[in-house]
């Protein structure tokens, strides 16, 4: 059994639901982009407008490969969480179909993912907050407790303007292996650990790592927080897009590796955020409201 330093502060000691240790939530998410508009994802850069390469690249995961990721995912006994552009309701009802018959939890992730929060003033970005916290209330019947941002970008009123409009929890940053408490204004927002590297956009095609690499990077990560079981419960989460890891060749290698996580699931916590953040406001409630710094 390995460790983390002993002298860390600040530490949470207790366990997960089960006993576990080690809680694992796995990100399938599903984007759409206004043509010609704002930020794209691009496999092949550079090509001219109207560009219906990468756009063809984008939509097979809206066609195709978010329904294999979530089959895949499914069979294994994992729940879901779908990071969630909202105007998918409008572009891509199948997608959410599928969200629903598996179970996922919906995460909200903005409108598009030609947005950014980068920019916005903090009416503006309250606005947009809320926007998406309703669209999905009024399809779902009830409002996400999480946000993750669109290309991870931020302002200074981001956090407080995420708890005044009812967020609960935060996936885009990984401070620490434990979720924290982030002060705001407004009052706390716990930020659930959400890894910048076991996501495959940002390895996979941002950094060219293969899915052979990417799937160890999965299997090292786990085993080793698995191992480091000393009394201070810990999140992992792995992170798909579904015109990413939905490609055939890509998910056969990610599936082996999300196959050794399901086959320890007698020790580690197989969960949705939604489920870690009652589990860790149990163990850990949230401070009383000061005033303090926004992110």
């Amino acid at each position: 059994m390995t460790s983390v330093p002993k002298g860390l502060p600040g530490r949470v000691f207790g366990s997960w639901p089960g006993g576990a240790s080690l809680a694992v939530y796995v990100v399938v998410a599903v984007e759409d982009y206004r043509a010609g508009e704002g930020h794209v994802e691009d496999l092949l850069p550079g090509v001219p407008p109207p560009d219906l390469v990468n756009r063809a690249w984008r939509d097979y995961g809206n066609n195709v490969g978010v329904h294999r990721l979530l089959d895949r995912v499914g069979a294994l006994g994992i729940p879901p969480t779908t990071l969630l552009n909202t105007m998918l309701y409008d572009t891509a009802p199948a997608v959410l179909d599928a969200a629903r018959n598996a179970g996922a939890e919906l995460v909200g992730h903005g409108v598009s993912n030609s947005d950014s929060l980068h920019g916005m003033d903090s009416d503006a970005e309250l606005d947009y907050l809320t926007s998406v916290a309703t669209a999905i209330e009024k399809n779902e019947g009830n409002p996400p407790g999480g946000w993750s941002s669109p290309w991870l970008t931020h302002t200074p009123t981001t956090v407080s303007n995420l708890v005044r409009s009812g967020y609960r929890y935060l996936l885009d940053l990984r401070p620490d292996d434990q979720p924290r408490w982030l002060p705001s204004p407004a009052g706390p927002l716990l930020s659930i650990p959400y890894s910048l590297e076991l996501n495959d956009s940002t390895s996979m095609v941002g950094r060219q790592v293969s899915a052979a690499d990417f799937a160890d990077m999965i299997v090292d990560e786990f085993d080793e927080l698995l191992a480091a079981d000393d009394g201070q419960p810990v999140v992992m989460s792995i992170v798909l897009h579904s015109f990413i890891s939905g490609a055939p060749f890509r998910l056969r290698r990610i599936a082996r590796a999300l196959d050794h996580v399901a086959a320890h699931r007698d020790c580690a916590w197989l969960t949705q955020p939604r489920h870690v953040y009652e589990a860790f406001t149990a163990l850990c409630p949230p401070p009383d409201h000061t005033p303090g710094g926004d992110v």
